[in-house]
């Protein structure tokens, strides 16, 4: 099956199912000398595992990560670098009831459309929980990028559902965004978030939001100026996470009721630098990074799968009526921060490297 790699220089394979023996990553093209270990992997996977608190999934996976190779006394080699998390609450038997139905909206039906034949046990590769080898590899882009240029990634939870908060995105601290369940770093708006969650939980259904990614310190040049810009490498990325449908740049939408004279990001002399009094574009010109912080929403659906009864049909296209019993989440924006600042690592790790290799 195609499609499990990502990156060119600093690339990734993933493998593993939600309910098979263990997932993973491959990383190739890591630098060579860098300090790694588990420990410097681990905490970014504790922000994504399932069973952390009352509004996520009760599946309770550690997620311990087991470095087996591409590392020797405590420093990468810069060779292949094997990632691997073995399943330790995996339940297949919650999703045989799933076997001859299609969910709605869920990749059940196209898969098998597609191969002939599906992973039944909570979707196989379709599950989220593949992301958990995405967050992995994330985690030593993103100790390279603060290492060499001080890049930090602070995603966090700006909506659920009709909740939203206007928190000046300057303003926001990993601290803040860490000190409540949901991630939101408004405590105000968290705590009306959870208890919306808690409900929707309750009603057997599930609900949607958006996060707002941001990426402080971002080196400077990355991206190419036609097909690989940095905008459109960032929107991939986040667009390949589950239940992501939308992604905005920058000023994004908001930006076609601005007048040019108002959009335009003014240059100016500050500390003896060329920058811009504003930064409406996100930290990018031409699809080229300009060092200023880059910033972009990435709005998430419900998920599909929920207790509450649907229609549906069999395999064989009888009508039928679907009500899931696994454990699942009834919002997947607390658990997905780590996964959009993963795949921004992913993405900056990767154009770092290109531009390392072409502007010697």
């Amino acid at each position: 099956m195609p499609g499990n790699s990502f990156g060119q220089l600093f690339r990734i394979t993933t493998f593993g199912e939600s309910h098979g023996a263990a997932l993973g990553a491959i990383v190739d093209g890591c630098p060579p000398g860098l300090k790694l270990s588990e420990k410097d992997i681990q905490p970014d996977l504790d922000r994504r595992k399932p069973g952390q608190s009352k509004i996520t999934t009760p599946r309770k996976e550690e997620d311990t990560i087991h470095i087996l190779s591409g590392v020797f006394e405590g420093k990468t080699t810069g060779t292949p670098i094997l990632l691997i998390a073995y399943n330790k609450d995996a339940n297949p038997s919650d999703y045989k009831h799933l076997k001859d139905l299609y969910r709605p909206s869920h990749a059940d039906f196209t898969y098998e459309l597609k191969y002939g034949l599906r992973d039944w046990r909570g979707s196989g590769r379709a599950s989220a929980r593949e992301t958990l080898a995405r967050v992995a590899a994330g985690a030593i882009a993103k100790k390279y990028l603060f290492e060499k240029f001080g890049t930090q990634f602070i995603s966090y939870v700006e909506q659920v559902g009709n909740i939203a908060t206007g928190m000046d995105m300057n303003k926001v601290t990993p601290k803040a965004i860490d000190s409540n369940i949901v991630r939101c770093p408004d405590k105000t708006v968290a705590d009306k978030m959870i208890k919306l969650i808690e409900q929707v939980r309750k009603d057997g259904d599930s609900v949607g939001g958006i996060i707002k990614g941001l990426i402080k310190n971002p080196p400077v040049g990355l991206g190419e100026p036609v097909f690989d810009k940095l905008p459109a490498d960032l929107g991939k990325a986040m667009l390949s996470i589950n239940a992501v449908k939308g992604f905005e740049f920058g000023s994004g939408f908001s930006g076609v009721s601005m007048r040019g004279s108002e959009h335009n990001d003014a240059f100016i002399l500050s500390n003896k630098k060329v920058t811009n009094s504003s930064n409406h574009a996100g930290g990018t010109l031409g699809g080229i990074s300009t060092g200023q912080d880059i910033y972009f929403r990435v709005a998430f659906k419900p998920v599909a799968t929920i207790s509450k009864e649907q229609k549906t049909v069999t395999r064989s296209g009888k009508p039928a009526v679907v009500a899931a019993q696994g454990r699942h989440d009834p919002c997947v924006l607390p658990r997905a921060v780590p996964i959009v600042d993963a795949m921004g690592a992913l993405v900056l790790m990767d154009h770092c490297l290109r531009n390392k290799a072409q502007n010697k």
